[in-house]
């Protein structure tokens, strides 16, 4: 369709998916006024997945950014639209919207109201002003290229468009969106994809002790162990759940559980990482010495959180109805062990709906990471999380939907 007046031809630019990455590349797009935008989401409203990131609060970028934070066939495919929008320019960018960040320890950045709702709100307004036309509770079912364009079955209709960004997201959280719509669409024009994995996702491990322990919060380092060999390390907030353990640490660790498959694995928890074991022994003896004639489940207690350090004494076989002066050294030095190494056998992760991050998705390979347009099929875009990038807990993934989304936004221009 010609504008009128001689003027340029306007393009149509359909993005399907309303998360982080396709509102971001709806804006983009629409910052050259020789593009009309249409934006589709599946759901009643854009922005559903958004608004659960961070506890509700939106750790939506992290200054500590770094290559290694990312993940994938060939993370370093991620390389060129990180480095073209960068935290800082991510900050910079919502505050031109309208929305102030603060960072916090370890880089997080998050929106200074506290709140997702000022993440997505915000996107949507300013989506509504530059002129996108948000269809929502519409999933695109088909698209299909026909000459130099693409005909898009979306609900009862169908659409014509003349660019295509698929930015459908993953499966992971299903409860709040995920679904396999994007690699389906991909598929169907010629694409191919890896293996899929949860990732940021709970570890589940024998029973025992994580059930004891359920709710219990520890500062604690994490390792994963498999066939002897170390296969993931993180330190931060570790929570137990009835299944097994969860919190910020185990999400860091828990794409490694998952690409473990069939093999059995083995969490080593350190709870007073700061602490060397002689010095976490010489605790326990003072702790001995001064309250000599407390039962011995009272071994721990000031040292870590109450409910754990009965555990922990459990652990080391210790107990019986006795003192603490009844304890010997040897006994001691198992409980300072048990502390600084208390292990579970790992039985896998919880599954994709429980799932913050689908690892894996459509080969990057097919895709040119200066602009993000197939090699395959000209004119089609893709970003965010249906791609294969996955980045680690801490802001980094939604920087990538952001600076994927920018990217792609610009269709290839």
């Amino acid at each position: 369709m010609k504008k009128q007046d001689g003027m340029n031809c306007m393009r149509t630019v359909a993005v399907i998916g309303g998360g982080a990455s396709g509102m971001m590349a709806a804006l983009t797009a629409a910052e050259n006024k020789d593009n009309k935008v249409l934006l589709f989401e599946r759901q009643q409203r854009v922005g559903r997945k958004l608004l659960a990131t961070g506890n509700g609060r939106c750790n939506l970028s992290n200054t500590e950014l770094s290559p290694e934070n990312y993940h994938g066939s060939d993370p370093g495919f991620a390389e060129y639209a990180l480095s073209g929008f960068t935290p800082e320019r991510t900050r910079e960018f919502f505050k031109m919207l309208g929305l102030l960040t603060v960072v916090e320890p370890g880089g997080r950045v998050y929106p200074l109201s506290d709140s997702a709702n000022s993440v997505v709100d915000i996107m949507r307004f300013a989506c509504a002003e530059a002129g996108v036309e948000i269809i929502t509770s519409c999933p695109v079912s088909a698209v299909k290229k026909q000459g130099e364009r693409f005909l898009l079955s979306a609900g009862e209709r169908a659409y014509m468009a003349d660019k295509v960004v698929v930015a459908c997201g993953g499966i992971a959280g299903g409860k709040l969106g995920g679904v396999r719509d994007g690699y389906d669409l991909l598929a169907s024009l010629g694409h191919s994809r890896t293996s899929l994995m949860p990732a940021l996702v709970q570890v589940t491990a024998d029973h025992e002790y994580p059930r004891a322990l359920k709710g219990v919060r520890a500062d604690a380092r994490l390792r994963i162990f498999s066939e002897g060999r170390q296969a993931a390390e993180s330190r931060g907030e570790l929570q137990f759940t009835e299944k097994g353990i969860s919190g910020p640490v185990t999400f860091e660790v828990s794409r490694a559980v998952a690409s473990l498959g069939e093999k059995k694995g083995t969490a080593r928890i350190d709870f007073l990482a700061d602490y060397k074991p002689d010095e976490v022994f010489s605790m326990l003896k003072a702790k001995v010495a001064a309250y000599s004639s407390l039962p011995c489940e009272e071994l721990f207690t000031g040292l870590v959180h109450n409910r754990l350090g009965k555990m922990l004494v459990k652990y080391s076989g210790l107990g019986g109805g006795r003192t603490m002066a009844e304890l010997s050294e040897e006994e001691l030095e198992t409980a300072a062990g048990a502390a600084k190494d208390f292990r579970l056998q790992i039985r896998g992760t919880e599954g994709f709906d429980n799932a913050q991050v689908t690892a894996g998705g459509i080969k990057t390979s097919e895709f040119d990471p200066h602009t993000l347009e197939s090699r395959i099929v000209p004119g089609l875009f893709a970003c965010g999380e249906v791609l294969d990038i996955d980045g680690d807990c801490g802001g980094y993934n939604l920087q990538w939907a952001w600076a994927s989304g920018r990217l792609a936004g610009r269709l290839g221009g």
